[in-house]
């Protein structure tokens, strides 16, 4: 969900975590899980830090028509969790990049554990200075990423230099609505100096003038809000969890949880599905 400069970087910190890998094998043997025998879907709950998870990443995936042997870069690729199921999924070679060097090394950890080491990578580095050369990956993907990036020009244009011509981008983010302020703290904000929202027409253009076609375009907000009101009902139903986002965020995740659902609600928050394509045919 990240995506910046270091862990001196106040979004690094926001989503800095101590001793991250012993936590979440901890409340993995909670669960009743083996971490010697770990299974992709053991770590559903916590590896994929975005509204509806692992059904979410498979809808996109799939529309995006990933093949076996594409190079996929993810933007902000977090734990790690939608990248490796790309590679399980679709037999694609993945590159992770996430701002948070704890979420890199802990994403690195559970590749392994999963047997995945030869098909997925995992690099700290910049979102605004992407650390690959021109014209590298077949397709790109990012979920809940720029809304912590406030150039967002700079960084659509560094994803359509490290794309193929013929490329495509797979895009899943919050973006602001007409209800007004965001309520914080929220999952990926403490308070609005590390929040860069803006509208889906602000984000249509952006695209556009980076010189991207838009193939597809998804308001999924309603989704969002029902995918919300089910988790809520469960939770009160059997408490939470041992394995899931608040092991990231700590104490403070409950008021972010139920701020989300408020921002949804009141229409302050937006989410959009989309792909979009490099024009061109690749060399």
């Amino acid at each position: 969900m990240t995506s910046a400069l270091s862990d001196s970087d106040p979004v690094a910190i926001h989503y800095a975590s101590q001793e991250l890998e012993s936590v979440i094998l901890n409340a993995l043997i909670k669960a009743g899980k083996d971490p010697e025998r770990l299974k992709p879907e053991d770590l559903a709950p916590i590896d994929e830090f975005h509204i509806r998870g692992r059904k979410a990443t498979l809808e996109l995936a799939r529309e995006l028509g990933l093949r076996a042997g594409m190079q996929v870069l993810d933007v902000g690729c977090g734990l790690g969790g939608a990248s490796r199921q790309l590679a399980l999924e679709f037999g694609c070679q993945v590159t992770g990049l996430d701002l948070t060097a704890e979420y890199c090394r802990v994403a690195r950890l559970l590749a392994a554990r999963l047997g995945l080491a030869d098909r997925v990578s995992y690099r700290q580095g910049n979102a605004l200075a992407l650390p690959f050369a021109d014209a590298s990956f077949d397709a790109l993907w990012t979920q809940h990423a720029a809304m912590n990036i406030a150039d967002k020009a700079r960084l659509y244009g560094e994803m359509w230099r490290v794309l193929k011509p013929g490329g495509v981008l797979a895009i899943y983010d919050i973006l602001s609505g007409e209800g007004g302020p965001v309520h914080f703290p929220v999952p990926w904000a403490r308070d609005p100096s590390i929040s860069f929202l803006i509208s889906p027409a602000q984000l249509r253009q952006t695209l556009e003038t980076a010189g991207f076609e838009i193939l597809s375009w998804r308001d999924t907000t309603e989704t969002g809000r029902s995918w919300f009101r089910n988790l809520g009902e469960k939770i009160a139903e059997q408490g939470p969890p041992p394995l899931g986002l608040h092991l990231l965020l700590g104490p403070e995740f409950r008021q972010m949880a139920q701020n989300q659902v408020r921002n949804l609600n009141e229409d302050r928050i937006n989410l959009i599905e989309a792909i979009v394509r490099r024009p061109g045919v690749a060399p």
